[in-house]
């Protein structure tokens, strides 16, 4: 997350947008959407702009209407990033209060409440700074599936380490994370027939597509809502509830 790509297009944030609720879970204050009585769930950890990002409340709502029940917890704990540029803003501090293994600590309850109110299958997405969290996230088989979109800077160890089915979406234009790594990555995760992996990547867009895009754009819209099908596509395929 040290690309100048992860500050680009700042979303205008909204405490009141959404179909949802805000509510305390797991500690963490959490946006909420679709039907508690789920026994399918779906985790979204957003970039470094937090959990009042109109594109992406949206899109938890989108998810939530294909029937499960979505969190999307504030992991900045109220201190998102609103204007990088902003030279009082201390770029250093900021990542070293809000650091990705921080944001995968603070996950782990927000897991287990889940799994109290009775679900039995989790898939988490994230986005950049979220990216980063979900794949530590899938070293684990706390969740059931992952999908990180246009991810913060991922390690080899960090791949190695995926127990659970991951979909990677990538951005033609990404200095974080640049295609050809992460092709790389989708061949050393082919290798583990353990569990499935897929990799794409979209052309002509940049870092933070999926959910920095702006409505009046209509080629960055299809773009944002075909890689938001993918993922929706993966949790399908992938989460199965316990019966």
């Amino acid at each position: 997350m040290s690309s100048s790509q992860c500050f680009e297009n700042p979303p205008t944030l909204s405490s009141t947008c959404g179909a949802g609720t805000v509510q305390e879970f797991g500690g963490l204050q959490t946006y909420i959407t679709g039907s508690p009585d789920s026994k399918l769930a779906i985790l979204l950890i957003s970039d470094v702009f937090g959990y009042e990002a109109p594109n992406l409340r949206k899109l938890a709502d989108k998810v939530a209407s294909a029937g499960y029940l979505v969190v999307v917890p504030d992991f900045f704990y109220g201190d998102p990033i609103i204007n990088f540029n902003d030279p009082t803003f201390d770029r250093d501090s900021w990542r070293k209060t809000h650091n990705t293994d921080k944001g995968y600590e603070d996950a782990k309850p927000v897991l287990t409440a889940l799994k109290s109110r009775g679900v039995s299958a989790i898939g988490a997405a994230g986005f950049c700074w979220g990216g980063k969290v979900v794949v530590k996230l899938a070293s684990s088989t706390d969740i059931q599936a992952a999908v990180v979109l246009h991810p913060g800077k991922i390690t080899e160890d960090e791949i190695d380490d995926v127990k659970v089915p991951i979909a990677i979406l990538g951005a033609e234009i990404d200095h974080t994370s640049p295609p050809e790594q992460l092709k790389e990555f989708g061949k050393k995760l082919s290798e583990k027939s353990e569990f499935d992996s897929f990799v794409k990547i979209f052309p002509g867009v940049a870092h933070g597509w999926s959910v920095r895009y702006s409505l009046e754009d209509e080629s960055a819209v299809k773009s944002a809502e075909e890689a938001q099908l993918d993922m929706l596509n993966w949790f399908t395929k992938n989460q199965h509830p316990c019966l």
